[in-house]
């Protein structure tokens, strides 16, 4: 188990745990009583920890390197995945993963950032940082669903879209912004969900929806806290200053209406228990699935429109006064 800086506590109590549990097995004792009081007091302890996080302690979690990604949860959730590849104009990006995906029955596809399992695969990801051709891939999966009548699942989880010049030089933000104006008159459901990181252009690239969610311990911000406070103060060590005030984790986005939803994860995170994640993981797609594909497609559409729409404040002023 890898542990961060704020859950040191339970790494010792953990270390405890096993010590004990080893020498029950070596010495052929009883120790089961001195177990369940230490899992008691790890409970405890989890229980004090999780339930009061920081805005950047969430964000911690969110990249955990034992944290699922996409791929994981295709694998445990679905019931058949056939994988597609390519953009069909440049070629085939590795950080966004797609493909046609079954679950009791419901057909949809799914797409979803990629960041990698180790350090040889997070290379060959690019930590989940897609190219044009990566989003240009997602648009195409996306026209198929559209043409044969499947919802489409988006899994966001990236730190933002790479920022290298061959990336500008092909059309990155063009390559975004063509995919926020298709989705948005797309008429097929698209059920998006946050499952990890969510930043910026990156994240939205695939995050426009009918319905947007978040997990739990996950974020979504225009910009990352380390970049923000580096903008600000000109140096990274504000970082946690900056994810208080970016307002960036999934409790905030649902206070201010800019998702419908947050989907709970099990105590410690995601990654402290996969499977459990991925099975509430499906019920809630399935649910999701179910209720859109009773909507006819131009009240989808419609609706939206409208709800992007009543995104934000504004002030509209009637008149302006003429200077003296």
């Amino acid at each position: 188990m890898v542990f961060l800086e704020f859950e040191k506590p339970l790494e010792s109590l953990y270390e405890q745990l096993d010590k004990i549990k080893q020498v029950g097995e070596e010495g052929d004792l009883n120790v089961k009583p001195m177990i369940k009081e230490l899992e008691s007091k790890i409970r405890e302890k989890s229980l004090e920890i999780y339930g009061s996080l920081t805005g950047w302690q969430r964000v911690q979690l969110s990249r955990h390197p034992e944290r699922p990604y996409t791929l994981y949860y295709v694998q445990a959730m679905c019931d058949s995945f056939i994988e597609l590849h390519g953009d069909r104009r440049f070629k085939d990006d590795k950080a966004i993963v797609g493909g046609l995906a079954k679950i009791n029955g419901y057909s949809f596809v799914v797409i979803g950032h990629q960041k990698g399992i180790n350090t040889k695969m997070r290379q060959y990801r690019n930590f989940g940082m897609a190219n044009p051709e990566g989003y240009r891939k997602a648009m195409r999966l996306m026209r198929l669903a559209e043409k044969f009548n499947l919802p489409v699942i988006c899994m966001i989880d990236t730190p933002g879209a790479f920022p290298g010049i061959e990336a500008e030089e092909r059309g990155q933000a063009e390559a975004i912004a063509a995919n926020l104006y298709a989705m948005a008159e797309l008429e097929t459901p698209i059920i998006c969900y946050v499952i990890g990181e969510g930043a910026s252009g990156g994240a939205i690239g695939i995050g426009l929806g009918d319905a947007v969610f978040m997990f739990e311990n996950t974020w979504y911000s225009v910009i990352s806290p380390e970049s923000c406070s580096s903008i600000l103060w000109r140096s990274w060590d504000h970082k946690e200053k900056a994810a208080e005030m970016l307002k960036l984790t999934s409790d905030h986005m649902f206070e201010f209406g800019l998702i419908d939803g947050i989907l709970n994860e099990p105590l410690g995170g995601a990654h402290a228990k996969p499977e459990e994640m991925a099975s509430s993981f499906r019920k809630h797609i399935k649910q999701q699935i179910s209720k859109f594909a009773k909507v006819p497609k131009d009240v989808l559409v419609e609706n939206r429109i409208q709800k992007y729409r009543k995104m934000g404040r504004f002030k509209v002023v009637e008149k302006v006064p003429s200077e003296a």
